[in-house]
């Protein structure tokens, strides 16, 4: 009997999703669009719907472990584009486990004490390391304990939401005290960061009952659920903190949230609950993804035995920690989440684009792929412009990680020969 139905798979991507994402970006959004942030929470969800809806689809017609970057092949060919983006995806889980990281360092900075940029760096760059070496030594850590650490991240946000709720001050929720409504548009690039890992429900087809019906009911009930707990967790939030505040303490606003409810007690049961979802996420990201995103940039193909020491080499653990510490030394909090929310958007943005062409193969209705791509680019678009007019360094940031992604695309073409190949013959 196949080991997931419609909830059991729904839940593996509400536990994915509810990770260390919602404690950064809470803050940053919030500090963004203040009160109306949960507006930007909704159509953040909607766009992650309706990706999810796009990405389903493909997963059914080209079930492979290589994911986006099978689709973008099997959409744009075996070509120096596919070999690219192959490359830009790599890039951009680097940043975002750098973005992952660094929050790791803002939460355990704050939780003992430390208020430099010096220790935040310090926790950041050191919890890369830790789990470097725990995968070079092929231990799984506490991916044995991954269902005792889904529950106790959600109940932690379900009891702090309800409590919040019965201390929520009117006022900090009035509507005339808002930002511009614009703020909120400014913001779903970030809010769209939250729900990443909707795509790992994909990762489970093969051990779905009925997987055509299945994998659609799991993604759209797993961010339903999301979408409701995100919009609860933001009222909450900017109902207990003043504007002044969220700006003020935007790295770690959820548990700075937590202080009027349950003291300091409360900050530091936050920030706890903040570190173990980082070091979750770290772990279970750090070798099994990098590896296989950095050896189909590098060889332009998967090995066909998988095994979880991938490829019985370290090359790409290596040289993706190598990666992320000066990301962490020299871009701050909201620059690497920015920035790897813009990457992931983007990349996004061009799979959707892609399967317009291929709705004819994956069954999927051609209108809503093209709203989802068209909702996707906007959001990029905006994005983009926000940050020109705040922090126009993102934007050089952005350019020259797909600059350097094109460089190193090149090179490999012209010394090995290598060429991004399919892994699901169409």
């Amino acid at each position: 009997m196949k080991a997931f139905n419609t909830f059991s798979a729904a839940m593996l991507g509400v536990g994915t999703m509810v990770g260390i994402g919602i404690f950064i970006v809470i803050g940053l959004a919030g500090s963004i669009a203040g009160n109306l942030v949960w507006i930007s929470f909704v159509i953040g969800g909607i766009i992650a719907m309706l990706s999810g809806y796009s990405l389903a689809k493909l997963a059914i017609r080209y079930p492979s472990r290589g994911g986006i970057i099978e689709y973008i092949v099997q959409e744009f060919g075996e070509n120096s584009l596919s070999g690219a983006f192959s490359v830009m995806f790599y890039f951009a889980q680097i940043i975002a486990l750098a973005a992952i990281a660094k929050s790791f360092g803002e939460y355990a900075a704050r939780l003992f004490g430390y208020h430099s940029i010096f220790a935040i760096n310090s926790f950041a760059i050191g919890v890369i390391l830790f789990f470097t070496i725990i995968n070079l030594l092929g231990a799984t850590f506490v991916a044995k304990s991954e269902n005792i650490i889904v529950i106790t991240k959600l109940s932690a946000l379900v009891i702090f939401t309800i409590a919040a709720f019965f201390t929520i001050k009117p006022e900090y929720l009035s509507i005339k005290d808002a930002p511009p409504l614009i703020n909120s548009i400014y913001a779903i690039g970030l809010t769209f960061f939250a729900y990443q890992g909707y795509s790992v429900i994909t990762n489970a087809i093969e051990d779905m009952q009925n997987p055509k019906k299945t994998i659609l009911k799991a993604m759209f009930l797993a961010i339903s659920i999301v979408i409701i707990l995100y919009v609860s967790v933001s009222i909450a939030v900017l109902g207990n903190l003043p504007l002044s505040e969220i700006i003020k303490a935007k790295d770690y606003a959820l548990a700075e949230a937590a202080k009027p409810i349950f003291g300091e007690i409360g900050f530091k049961i936050m920030a706890i609950i903040a570190l173990i979802s980082a070091t979750s996420a770290i772990n279970a990201t750090l070798y099994a993804a990098t590896e296989i995103s950095y050896t189909l940039a590098k060889k332009g193909e998967l090995p066909k035995i998988y095994e979880y020491n991938v490829f019985n080499s370290f090359e790409g653990l290596i040289i993706s920690s190598i990666l992320i510490i000066p990301l962490i030394l020299f871009l701050d909090l909201t620059e690497i989440t920015t920035v790897a929310t813009l990457s992931v958007l983007i990349i996004q943005a061009v799979v959707h684009f892609g399967h317009i062409k291929l709705t004819n193969k994956t069954g999927a209705k051609q209108s809503t792929i093209i709203l989802t791509f068209l909702l996707m680019s906007f959001v990029v678009i905006v994005t983009l412009y926000y940050n020109a007019k705040e922090d126009i360094k993102i934007i050089y940031y952005l350019l020259f990680g797909f600059l350097l992604s094109l460089i190193i695309e090149i090179v490999l073409r012209l010394f090995t020969n290598r060429v991004i190949k399919k892994q699901i013959k169409s």
